[in-house]
């Protein structure tokens, strides 16, 4: 009874951990929990669903709250759990068979990682009537054998799309476009009109509120500054100044010829006057 007592007394001298949640953001991935500890320290052992347990040496008797496993989850697609548990501080020692401990919700990288905010350049056609979005894939935390970074399309390859929303600078009104590339070709807009576009990643194999990743900062094309030759056309604008030149000349010869016969008028000349006798 004593050694029952002892344990169960011993078991409920630490709390155990709560608000436990997975945080992973571009494949970086955290599991923090509270309270900050006092006087014990907490112990980390991650699973794979199915699999073995395991711990990772920088999350064992530890007196943070929050556990670096981006580098323990090796297969992306698997579904992993953590346990929490609540021990004694480094060199203490004790008789605990089983110590308290919560248990993680159910955390696939794969499927459950935030794809961050994606960075992309403009391109405006000659003709300014299409606009090319050149976007970069998001590097994640994750490395290869090499040691070379992987971005989000080294990862999830062809299941790796963008959804693109844009309007017109000067309206409301949005359209969108689902797109397989990186590069991606915007033909249906009005020429000389500058347009403003939002990017983000878009991966159809999630659950829905997680198919999204992070929204771009928005962009916009340049507004062209529509000249007279692109409204009218030289060949209109050509017309219109030879009228007008026209029109110029017929105002000037009748002001010429109005005054020339006014001075005629005023100065008849000889044969206004009276013949002298002699």
């Amino acid at each position: 009874i004593s050694v029952c007592v002892s344990v169960y007394f011993e078991s409920n001298t630490f709390p155990k951990a709560q608000n436990v949640t997975w945080s992973s953001i571009n494949f970086k991935t955290m599991l923090t929990w509270s309270p900050k500890p006092k006087d014990y320290s907490y112990t980390v052992e991650f699973y794979e669903i199915g699999q073995s347990r395991e711990r990772t040496p920088h999350c064992i008797r530890s007196t943070e709250t929050d556990c670096d496993l981006t580098t323990e989850l090796k297969d992306l697609r698997a579904s992993y759990k953590a346990d929490i548990l609540s021990e004694h501080m480094r060199g203490v020692t004790s008789d605990l068979i089983e110590h308290p401990y919560t248990t993680s919700e159910r955390f696939s990288p794969y499927s459950d990682t935030v794809i961050g905010r994606p960075e992309f350049k403009l391109e405006v056609d000659s003709d300014k009537r299409k606009i090319t979005l050149h976007v970069t894939d998001v590097p994640t935390a994750l490395y290869n054998e090499r040691k070379e970074r992987l971005s989000i399309r080294d990862v999830f390859k062809d299941e790796l799309q963008y959804k693109v929303i844009y309007r017109k600078a000067k309206s409301t009104g949005k359209k969108e476009k689902i797109s397989k590339s990186s590069t991606i070709e915007l033909t249906d807009l009005d020429r000389d009109v500058s347009y403003c576009f939002n990017v983000q990643a878009y991966l159809a194999f999630r659950s829905t509120d997680k198919q999204l990743g992070e929204m771009s900062h928005i962009q916009c094309s340049p507004e062209e500054n529509t000249s007279i030759f692109d409204e009218y056309g030289a060949g209109v604008i050509a017309g219109a100044i030879l009228i007008i030149i026209l029109a110029l000349s017929a105002i000037i010869i009748t002001i010429v010829m109005c005054h020339r016969r006014r001075k005629r008028v005023k100065n008849p000349g000889k044969e206004g006057h009276p013949l002298n006798h002699v």
